[in-house]
């Protein structure tokens, strides 16, 4: 089950769409190794805006998600990609329909 969630927006810097576009492709790797993630979208919204939704069953492991490798590649490259800072919402799930 899952409780908590982080909706990310994402707005590319002009000609920066295909690289943003890859990046998140490559970050479903290393979020397959987080066992606390339930859950992970990395979206298009629009021609520039990309999005991550992601889903965890508590607290620590939103905390978790947070400090580890995608939230830090992401921070990294958020200067060379992002024509804005990432807009990172904090959010309760209310109800879930998952797989399994």
């Amino acid at each position: 089950m899952v409780t908590v969630a982080l909706f990310v927006k994402l707005e590319a810097k002009p000609g920066k769409e295909k690289e943003m576009e890859a990046f998140l492709r490559g970050g479903l790797a290393v979020v397959l190794q987080e066992p606390a993630t339930t859950a992970w979208f990395a979206i298009r919204l629009g021609p520039s805006t990309f999005g991550i939704f992601d889903a965890f069953p508590d607290e620590s492991g939103r905390q978790a998600h947070l400090s580890g490798q995608v939230a830090a590649a992401l921070m990294a490259k958020a200067p060379e990609l992002l024509s804005q800072p990432p807009v990172i919402e904090k959010v309760d799930v209310l109800a879930a329909k998952l797989p399994g």
